[in-house]
């Protein structure tokens, strides 16, 4: 059976997670953390970085940044994973949906000035499949409203737009290094940000609401309770994993992207002949090989081609079940507009299997698979 993902193993993350070990430092915010950090910072462009437990926490954060009061309104995509808005939902939020782009799966930046009401706070744009929304329009937009930008780029660690590491050109970008991404900690994420004038308060956020980390730095005596926080840092295990694998970036990247690349040319028969959508990628955006779908006919064609790869040993799976509809999506938030495509496409659209240790030979057999059910 050919698994729909593997998380990445090169083999070097024993010896470091063997020195976090020896370091006798297995908390927050160790030499490990720290050098994920300056890694990140280094590679992206960016002046702070805050590993965390998850995406979702870094996302709770972010949201919590924004200084969001109940109420008010927070514009997204609704093809998205659940803590996208949950994370905005805590701080009393509602949540704005608008339509996508078909082509992308993306939010569509036409739809969000007409969705801007006086309640309107922060711009929420999800990097779908790693390949970048379209930033210039919605930071103009932004800017014109006076709004916040928070960019949920969780599939877009290491993917870019227009020489910019999607994560760094809102006002906060959240990272994924679930064991599902590029690069993996098993459970843990990232909080990037420019501004300096976060950086206390989201360091006091991060260590339980006490100033402990200027206690650390030797900027204070002794470190007290001072507002708000929780307990967002990763263990400095988890960080030792994730350091060898940044470190092998360009490695882990090229391999995906060479699995996308034969997909994608392999492929092109069944999308000429009208089978299928391959995905795409704008030409401002370089993306990082994160996912590889495809959008097919309609429900009932996806139901049974993923039937189908399963008997003959592929699994294939869909993605989100847009928010909008949802309990709590119904609840929280409500959809403004048409929704012309998030429910239509995000019925149609199946993923392939996507993974560092996947073989050429089992991408050629998937492919074959798919050729093989439109008798091609």
């Amino acid at each position: 059976m050919i698994d729909f993902n593997r998380a990445p193993y090169l083999g070097t993350e024993v010896e470091y997670m063997q020195q976090a070990i020896a370091n006798a430092k297995l908390c927050g915010d160790g030499p490990f953390t720290k050098k994920c950090s300056q890694l990140m910072k280094e590679q992206f462009g960016t002046k702070h970085v805050l590993l965390t437990t998850s995406c979702t926490h870094a996302l709770e954060m972010a949201a919590f940044l924004c200084d969001l009061k109940p109420g008010d309104e927070v514009i997204m995509p609704s093809y998205t994973f659940v803590s996208t808005a949950d994370a905005f939902v805590l701080q009393g939020a509602k949540i704005v949906f608008v339509d996508v782009h078909p082509e992308t799966m993306n939010i569509d930046e036409t739809k969000i000035e007409a969705a801007i009401t006086e309640r309107t706070k922060v711009i929420v744009p999800v990097h779908y499949a790693g390949v970048a929304c379209e930033m210039d329009t919605i930071m103009a937009i932004a800017k014109k409203y006076n709004l916040k930008v928070v960019e949920d780029a969780a599939q877009g660690v290491n993917a870019w737009y227009k020489g910019r590491a999607l994560g760094t050109i809102g006002d906060f970008g959240c990272y994924s290094f679930h064991e599902t991404k590029n690069y993996t900690m098993g459970e843990g994420g990232a909080l990037l940000f420019q501004d300096d004038a976060y950086l206390e308060r989201a360091e006091i956020l991060r260590e339980k609401g006490t100033n402990r980390s200027k206690f650390f730095r030797g900027q204070i005596d002794k470190y007290t309770w001072v507002g708000y926080g929780s307990s967002y840092l990763p263990s400095d295990m988890n960080a030792a994993y994730l350091y060898a694998q940044l470190l092998e970036m360009d490695k882990i990247n090229d391999k995906r992207r060479q699995i996308f690349d034969y997909y994608y040319e392999h492929l092109a028969v069944l999308e000429e002949k009208g089978y299928l959508a391959r995905p795409y990628v704008p030409d401002y955006a370089v993306h990082n090989g994160h996912m590889f779908y495809v959008r097919v006919k309609d429900l009932e064609t996806r139901t049974d081609l993923i039937r189908y790869m399963k008997e003959k040993g592929v699994l294939c799976v869909f993605h989100y079940i847009p928010l909008h509809s949802a309990p709590a999506g119904k609840q929280y938030g409500t959809f403004h507009g048409e929704d012309v495509y998030t429910t239509k496409e995000s019925e149609c659209l199946m993923r392939l299997p996507m993974y560092y240790s996947l073989s050429m030979d089992d991408v050629k057999y998937v492919t074959d698979c798919l050729l093989e059910y439109y008798g091609e």
